[in-house]
């Protein structure tokens, strides 16, 4: 009958002592061992002002310039500490929580680290910083992207014969016989490059007003200039009902046909002319585009 009975106190004796662990660390967290009401000699239920001056004048009691014993140094920075905890209201309320509900260990030991541990950094700040590192990467980025992309353009037969056409064009049209089209001078090579006008397709020359940090920075700009757009559009074309003139049918029919402003950019006028002629983003007219473009492919087929 003895055994099982011990059996059955050691496991809450050992609970009881955990606990107490916990509990207590709890709360230690904040002035350590000490409590910081009695560090500073006021009660739990003191005013802002009545800790101010108990504060005070301990730290004249026990300064280091004002008191020469050792022991004053620790004890002046315990109650510095304390002061530091019980004068901010948040903090305050914090370590009386953890007085009160010492077996929330986690919460407490939580609140503690995140408010006295936790990143203090203007959010404002960190926006900018980050905004720069992305501009960064993504300028880096794209010049890398548009120097292969030139690499790669400059081995096709098409650049080569634009070089040599330009190199004719300078030399007044007489090709030099020593040196053939492979072996152009490395220099002059570089010179008559700059010459030519490198568009392409997907790797653009960067630019910084593309970049993500200066976008942001003009947002404001660019959705008022957007709203004003759509303001002028609306009064213009649904109030007035004047006809569209040939930049807005053309981004009308961009806008139908579902092409990329950069692949519209591309096409020849002639071609541009036509489809703005048969204003397509009326739907009727539309789907009789679509209709002749399947035919047209599957005659092709």
């Amino acid at each position: 009958m003895v055994a099982p009975s011990a059996a059955i106190r050691w496991p809450v004796v050992l609970s009881l002592v955990v606990l107490l662990f916990y509990v207590s660390t709890s709360v230690a967290i904040y002035c350590d061992e000490d409590d910081c009401y009695d560090l500073l000699g006021v009660s739990q239920n003191a005013n802002a002002s009545e800790i101010k001056k108990a504060y005070y004048k301990l730290s004249l009691k026990y300064h280091p310039d004002k008191n020469p014993d050792p022991e004053s140094r620790k004890l002046f920075v315990k109650i510095a500490n304390a002061y530091e905890i019980l004068k901010d209201e948040a903090t305050r309320e914090q370590y009386d929580y953890a007085i009160a509900h010492p077996e929330e260990v986690f919460y407490n030991t939580a609140r503690y680290y995140r408010a006295y541990y936790g990143h203090k950094t203007d959010p404002r700040a960190v926006l900018v910083g980050l905004l720069l590192i992305l501009s960064g990467f993504q300028y880096l980025n794209s010049w890398t992207r548009y120097n292969q992309a030139i690499a790669m353009v400059k081995k096709t037969p098409a650049y080569k014969n634009r070089l040599k056409a330009l190199e004719l064009e300078r030399s007044g049209g007489i090709a030099s016989k020593k040196k053939s089209q492979k072996n152009i001078d490395k220099k002059m090579e570089e010179d008559l490059s700059k010459e030519l006008d490198l568009q392409i397709k997907g790797a653009e020359e960067p630019s910084v007003w593309d970049l993500v940090g200066v976008r942001f920075i003009l947002l404001p700009y660019t959705i008022g200039k957007l709203l004003l757009w759509s303001s002028c559009w609306f009064w213009r074309y649904k109030v007035k009902r004047y006809p569209y003139s040939f930049e807005d049918a053309s981004y009308l029919t961009q806008r139908s046909l579902g092409i990329p402003y950069d692949s519209w950019k591309n096409i020849d006028e002639p071609t541009k002319e036509n489809l703005v002629l048969r204003r397509l983003w009326e739907r009727s007219n539309l789907e009789s585009y679509m209709a002749e473009m399947r035919k047209e492919s599957k005659r092709r087929r």
